[in-house]
């Protein structure tokens, strides 16, 4: 058994009455320390900072790619009909002449939008809902909770299929929202659990007793308390929601024509991708690198915001210590 050795704690002003006197100065902010130490947890692990550097460039490359060439992804080049990647046409061209790295980058944008939409609306809902169901509990809980479970059991890519088809006049805003619709319910199942916790600590209790209204101590208390779960799980959606958009446009379902996404270009270069490669594999590479690294990223902040998280990694590990 290991003895703990206790070293005395000089004071660093001269000895009041009621102990040592601080000498004057500016105080740090209270969340300052374990900001550091998430900030040291995210830098430190590499794979997390190649995502993040990853995701940044891809958004980079969706909003000023079209500035990069003199293609429109609608304009077709009659002089050129499945030409190869070349100065002129960088990723080469389809079947009417199109600009394929136009193309590309105007679905990359049009599902990256989507998805960061999903993502937000789907987190929003569920925190909403989740801590509504958790805080209030009773009937409250039972009615939220049986609307959770009805639309889990619900086929949602059928009713998807089904409900877009009949929304093609409403546009990609209407896509946006039925995705969203149907991805929020395991999050709000997570975050009533959490709440549940959370409305017996101390600080909640206080709050209740002082008269503070219930909407208000559920956004002053405890969503700031499952802010990094949401962190995480919003960042995690989002590759979620672009691959869902992806497969839904790949059929048919999703971004209609003459607009692109990522799913309409792999939907209309399958076929073709034996002959004319450049057709498809510039889409589905930028689709795989993009969920690839966002994966990398919500693992990191998971790791990161965790203060339960083992093997912290070296500089976080020293930090520590200089802490200490």
């Amino acid at each position: 058994m290991t003895a703990l050795s206790v070293e005395p704690v000089e004071p660093s002003g001269p000895a009041g009455p009621a102990g040592p006197v601080q000498p004057p100065g500016p105080v740090p902010a209270r969340g300052t320390g374990r900001g550091r130490l998430v900030l040291a947890r995210l830098l430190a692990a590499r794979s997390a900072v190649a995502g993040a550097v990853v995701v940044l460039l891809l958004f980079a490359l969706a909003f000023g790619g079209p500035y990069l060439t003199p293609w429109d992804y609608a304009a077709p080049d009659f002089t050129a009909l499945h030409q190869p990647p070349s100065a002129e046409h960088w990723f080469g061209t389809n079947g009417v002449g199109q600009d394929v790295f136009a193309q590309t980058v105007r679905g990359l944008q049009k599902s990256l939008i989507i998805g960061l939409l999903v993502a937000l609306f789907s987190t929003v809902l569920a925190s909403l809902v989740g801590a509504c169901a958790g805080y209030f509990g009773g009937w409250t809980d039972r009615a939220l909770m049986f609307l959770v479970d009805l639309l889990l059991v619900f086929p949602s890519f059928l009713i998807i299929t089904i409900v877009s088809s009949r929304l093609k006049s409403a546009g990609w805003i209407a896509f946006v929202l039925l995705l969203a619709l149907f991805n929020w319910m395991i999050t709000a199942r997570v975050v009533r659990s959490m709440t549940l916790s959370l409305r017996e600590r101390e600080f909640v209790r206080a709050a209740r007793f002082m008269g503070v209204r219930p909407l208000r101590i559920i956004s002053r208390h405890i969503l700031p308390n499952v802010a990094s779960f949401l962190i995480i799980d919003a960042t995690i959606a989002v590759g979620g929601a672009v691959m869902s958009e992806t497969a839904l446009s790949y059929f048919g379902f999703g971004v209609k024509a003459p607009d692109v996404s990522l799913g309409t270009l792999l939907a209309a270069g399958t076929s073709e991708a034996p002959v004319f490669p450049w057709m498809f594999y510039f889409a589905a590479g930028l689709l795989v690198l993009f969920v690839l690294a966002v994966n990398l990223v919500g693992d990191g902040l998971r790791d990161a915001l965790d203060p339960t998280a083992g093997g912290a990694p070296r500089r976080t590990r020293r930090l520590r210590r200089k802490q200490k």
